[in-house]
């Protein structure tokens, strides 16, 4: 062959070879992102809409997502079961709607008496945490991105003081997670739903006393003009995190950039989110305060039939779920350490500035 032939002919295959290996970078690619909240809610609305634009913007709009608020194309509590499916390609929740799959899934979002906000953070990314997420998820064909959470939170609106356990004896009470299942040993009838519906539900009189997240939400979703008694701190969810799950196979076929940049739009997002919860929190409590609301803590016999409780159930179970077992194990040593720094440093902080 000729070099003029040669010359030619490469200038010609060259391009076809590079076509056909990045073709879905040659194209845009829109994803639907349902979420288990209102997208419009302040803290967890806002989260899911600002990883959104923060991917498309750092993609230069070649990954985008359509969001669905809750319950416009998936139930509130089947995000992650659309997007198993493949119903979506990537969704928003928080990891304990899908106890149901496995139990395992409450370290990822909250257990009572355990980890904040930061201390969570540091398990995931230093203590091994992410790595038992991501083995329990791929089960399911998901991958898992820690998108922020709402820090300490309420335990719960009430409509009549607390002053001893015989108060919580038959109230209907909607509450979360482990937490529910505490009080269900402490004689309440505890009731998990969708974020939309709590507050009907507690105006109607269907529930009597509820517990959502914490003030800035909780005032948001009218919680205030039911019940005027707030107890605080939520002592089933220091901290309670939020997800942005998505499908595996969906995932893999990105190029590395696209992956890259679901990661790091997730962690902005988590940086934003709980800074947005500590400071409006701190905001809508004044406010409360101002109109009336009493905030108060938990009497102690309550506290201490709570830690009774919950220690019941997390035997339970970690009884009945080896996989639970497993996450616990870590979840605890890590807690454990967190703790003692906490006791002596912190708590030190906290004490000299008040």
């Amino acid at each position: 062959m000729k070099r003029r032939d040669f010359l030619k002919a490469g200038a010609v295959a060259a391009p076809a070879s590079l076509l056909a290996a990045p073709a879905i970078a040659q194209g845009k690619i829109e994803w639907k992102l349902p979420t288990s909240f209102p997208a419009k809610a302040p803290g967890v609305g806002t989260n899911v809409t600002a990883f959104a634009d923060r991917v498309a913007a750092m993609s230069d709009g070649q990954l985008t997502f359509k969001v669905y608020s809750s319950g416009e194309l998936v139930p509130p509590f089947g995000v992650e079961d659309a997007v198993e499916q493949g119903t979506a390609e990537i969704g928003h929740s928080t990891p304990y709607y899908a106890a149901s799959k496995n139990t395992a899934m409450h370290f990822f979002s909250a257990v009572p008496f355990g980890m904040t906000a930061v201390e969570t953070t540091a398990w995931l990314r230093y203590g091994g945490g992410q790595d038992l997420w991501d083995s329990l998820y791929e089960e399911r064909g998901l991958k898992p991105f820690y998108s922020g959470s709402s820090g300490v939170q309420a335990a719960g609106w009430f409509k009549n003081p607390v002053e001893s356990l015989n108060d919580l004896a038959g109230l209907n009470m909607r509450i979360a997670g482990l937490g529910g299942e505490a009080m269900r040993k402490l004689g309440v009838n505890a009731v998990l739903l969708p974020p939309p519906e709590i507050f009907p539900a507690f105006q109607s009189g269907a529930i009597d006393a509820a517990e959502w997240v914490g003030p800035m939400l909780d005032q948001a979703f009218g919680l205030q003009k039911v019940a005027s008694y707030c107890y605080v701190p939520a002592f089933h969810e220091p901290s309670a995190a939020l997800e942005i799950v998505v499908n595996k196979e969906a995932y893999d076929s990105l190029p590395a950039n696209l992956q890259a940049i679901i990661a790091y739009a997730a962690e902005a997002a988590s940086v934003e989110t709980t800074a947005q919860f500590d400071y409006y929190n701190a905001v809508a409590m004044k406010k409360l305060k101002e109109d009336g609301v009493t905030f108060a803590n938990f009497p102690d016999d309550v506290l201490a039939a709570l830690k009774t409780a919950v220690a019941e159930v997390m035997a339970e179970n970690a009884a009945a779920n080896p996989k639970f077992a497993e996450v616990q194990k870590s979840y605890e040593a890590f807690l454990e350490l967190a703790k003692d720094y906490a006791a002596l440093v912190k708590a030190t902080t906290f004490t000299q500035r008040m």
